[in-house]
């Protein structure tokens, strides 16, 4: 009985750090028309949700003319396209602004996700 009592508190302790996890997500803010978004579309938009960063960064989109998302504090206004912006639990913890480049875009997001205490092994 005491044994199964130890397991439970164990089980629930479990059970609640694993729904302590932040929600992450990578907001792309785009707007129709931009050359860098399109440039971004078809080097990295296929392959981002495979990757380890798309794993633990899920990209999510809005337009740059629409009202920002509610749930979501920005640090300052968005005004290029495309802003990468790195989410924690609705607050941005960082942004790159443009789009530089495949080689460059890997780098960058690998900062932005380190600085976050984001794992990205999996």
């Amino acid at each position: 009985m005491f044994l199964r009592r130890i397991i439970l508190a164990v089980a629930l302790l479990c059970s609640s750090a694993a729904s302590v996890v932040a929600d992450t997500f990578l907001i792309m803010v785009e707007e129709k028309g931009c050359v860098w978004c399109l440039r971004w579309n078809e080097e990295i938009s296929h392959i981002y949700p495979k990757s380890p960063e798309g794993q633990a960064a899920p990209l999510q989109r809005i337009d740059i003319r629409a009202a920002p998302p509610e749930d979501m504090t920005f640090a300052r206004t968005l005004v290029f396209t495309p802003t990468f912006v790195l989410m924690v639990d609705g607050q941005e913890v960082s942004r790159m602004e443009g789009y530089p480049g495949e080689d460059f875009f890997w780098s960058l997001l690998a900062q932005m996700l380190a600085n976050a205490n984001i794992d990205v092994t999996g």
